[in-house]
């Protein structure tokens, strides 16, 4: 593993607060003076910097947040546009990383920010290094095996993050403070199989249900950053599930404290199974194909009819007892088996592959 790199230095709360700036800040009295210091002096990382990790980033940059590390590994596209509020068409021209540009977007709305764009894929092998030293995480990213990375990294080390999901007009917020709330695996015991839950790529999304996600998080963020010790930061993780349908109009807090009470093998029973790597899908370039191959941890059956259904937008989609295959972009074809492995074609980078197959099938 990476030797961890040099914590940056936390400013002076005194120093760091422009009175003028975050007036209308400091007058809300839930936070005030102490706790907008409070946020100046904190380290937030956040994974993913497309539709929920941009506005989740632009709402704690604004809020006057000291420190952001922006750990993405892909560069934007044009269908990115309509809800990743850190990019535009020029980013896509210059051929930027997301975290690269999103970094350049928010140096520029808060001069003061310390910000640390991070171009790499988050797996065990660097989680600790890029997650272990700041006061927060929140997630933005699109696949629960990384969700659960970051779990297992939290409850290691004790630090809350914020998960959040939106797919079509439906988003869900969490806000995990380990040891003392429900965590991920508490939730959701297992992540979902290949083709199992939709992702944006085959059942769409709306901009705004993104944005609504992502302003909930930088909301429950801003609490925790702001709470004057321990026990405030208790009071102010209510650990309930927010589930709202802005298509439909409808929202719903479910109380996960009888989930807490019980835990689970990661939050109560210690396990680590996706920091120590036995958890995390094997993937490896193909010997003499511009192709890589993404082997589940164990074998497993695919409901391949499933995976189908949702890469019926796709082009060329075949599908037989044994696999699935389909042309998700120009020039990346997919082909997922019954046991669960997936081989992309079109390239031999593995985290592009992984983004890909995230991106098309959800795993």
């Amino acid at each position: 593993m990476a030797a961890a790199p040099e914590p940056t230095p936390r400013p002076e709360p005194a120093e760091a607060v422009d009175a003028t700036r975050y007036a209308r800040q400091i007058r809300f009295p839930a936070l005030g003076e102490a706790g907008q210091a409070r946020l100046a002096a904190s380290r937030v990382a956040i994974v993913g910097c497309g539709a929920l990790g941009g506005v989740s980033a632009m709402a704690l940059a604004r809020a006057g947040v000291g420190f952001l590390r922006l750990i993405d590994r892909d560069l934007p596209e044009l269908s990115n546009l309509p809800r990743q509020v850190l990019l535009d068409e020029a980013d896509l021209a210059a051929g930027l990383p997301k975290a690269v540009a999103a970094a350049g977007h928010l140096q520029r709305i808060n001069g003061a920010l310390r910000v640390e764009p991070v171009v790499r894929d988050l797996t065990a092998d660097c989680c600790r290094e890029l997650l272990a030293d700041v006061d927060l995480v929140v997630d933005g990213t699109d696949n629960f095996e990384t969700r659960f990375l970051i779990n297992d990294l939290a409850c290691d080390v004790g630090i809350p993050w914020i998960y959040g999901g939106a797919i079509g007009g439906e988003g869900r917020v969490l806000t995990i403070l380990p040891g003392h709330t429900a965590c991920l695996r508490c939730l959701i015991p297992e992540p979902p199989r290949a083709g199992e839950l939709p992702t944006c790529e085959t059942a769409g999304i709306l901009g705004p249900a993104a944005m609504v996600v992502a302003a909930v998080q930088a909301a429950e963020a801003i609490k925790l950053l702001s709470a004057a010790g321990s026990a405030e930061r208790l009071n102010r993780a209510e650990g309930r599930l927010l589930v709202v349908d802005l298509w439909e109009g409808r929202w719903h807090s479910l109380d996960l404290s009888p989930l807490a009470r019980r835990g689970c093998p990661t939050c109560r029973g210690g396990e680590r199974p996706w920091l120590n790597g036995g958890e995390t899908t094997a993937a490896r370039p193909l010997c003499g194909r511009d192709a890589v191959q993404i082997a589940p941890r164990r074998p497993m059956q695919v409901d391949l009819e499933a995976v189908a259904a949702g890469l019926a937008a796709a082009a060329g989609v075949v599908v037989n007892p044994w696999m699935v295959r389909a042309e998700v972009e120009p020039g990346v074809t997919v082909s997922v088996f019954a046991d669960g492995r997936a081989i992309v074609a079109g390239t031999r980078e593995e985290s592009r592959a992984r983004a890909v197959l995230a991106r098309y099938v959800g795993t």
